[in-house]
């Protein structure tokens, strides 16, 4: 019985003997952080994309609190998000304009077709590294679906061989953009604005050749801006200036290829018909 007993005071001697180093241990090694972090963190929608630039949420919330770091960095978040950020900070909230993805490539299978049938990893960096890939357009989308596997938001989709991007649920990370071995994914402000929707920087006739829907670098497009000076050729591609651009449209209407598609713009409205319209309409 005095054994038992004996045992029992030793364990528990040496149970609360742990204990106290315990405390000591957590009370010296203790590493203060800002409680501003958790709450930052929590003002964030958690999908940890890296859109941002960093790591993941919980380390965007903490360049927010010790660096200093933009608070509207958070795509999926938006401006509800910026403005709790804000409110946690103590600071004046001021969200950037919203951003979607485009994918500047027509290359659908009635626009282009295949040099070679590629039977090897059913993704676009493995087939890229493969002749730069078994489509005609070397610059072009390759339709393997990298991008559908990186958006976290189920915001993309391959169409008919091309990327297609689902608007409504894109939040503009950049995901997607990423992680395109050819670069056709950009992300832009969701604004008015017309782009030309090919990457293709061969001379026009190898363009040509290779898609229907390629920009052929003519320069239709420059002559009709040459008022605004919004659009340039570079690499027998042409390029718009969204600060110059007047949003006059005249560079769709002049595109002989309709390489060029306007954003969000509003339905065109219809030209009244002419006299000489009505009577053969009546005729």
């Amino acid at each position: 019985m005095d054994g038992i007993l004996t045992t029992v005071i030793i364990v528990a001697v040496i149970g609360i003997i742990a204990s106290v180093m315990l405390v000591v241990a957590a009370k010296v090694m203790y590493v203060y952080e800002d409680e501003r972090i958790g709450q930052v963190a929590g003002c964030l929608p958690g999908a940890n994309c890296g859109g941002c630039g960093y790591a993941g949420c919980s380390d965007y919330a903490k360049a927010i609190v010790e660096k200093g770091a933009d608070l509207d960095k958070c795509a999926p978040g938006g401006a509800d998000c910026v403005k709790a950020i804000a409110k946690v900070m103590g600071v004046s909230a001021s969200a950037g304009a919203a951003k979607k993805a485009v994918v500047k490539c027509q290359g659908h299978t009635c626009n282009t077709g295949t040099k070679f049938e590629y039977q090897g990893v059913t993704t676009c960096s493995a087939a890229s590294k493969m002749f730069g890939g078994p489509g005609d357009c070397a610059y072009g989308c390759m339709g393997l679906g990298d991008c559908v596997n990186a958006c976290p938001f189920g915001a993309i989709q391959v169409v008919d061989g091309v990327a297609r991007v689902i608007n409504e649920k894109c939040t503009g990370c950049g995901a997607c953009a990423k992680v395109c071995p050819k670069f056709v994914i950009e992300i832009v402000e969701d604004d008015v604005k017309p782009m030309v929707l090919c990457n293709n920087k061969d001379k026009g006739a190898i363009a040509n050749k290779a898609c229907k829907a390629s920009c052929i670098g003519c320069g239709k497009c420059v002559k009709v801006c040459e008022k605004f000076e919004a659009i340039t050729l570079e690499n027998n591609l042409a390029y718009i200036d969204a600060e110059k651009c007047k949003m006059c449209r005249k560079c769709e209407e002049a595109c002989p290829k309709g390489a060029i598609h306007g954003f969000n713009f509003p339905p065109k409205k219809e030209k009244p018909a002419t006299a000489e319209q009505q009577v053969e309409q009546n005729v």
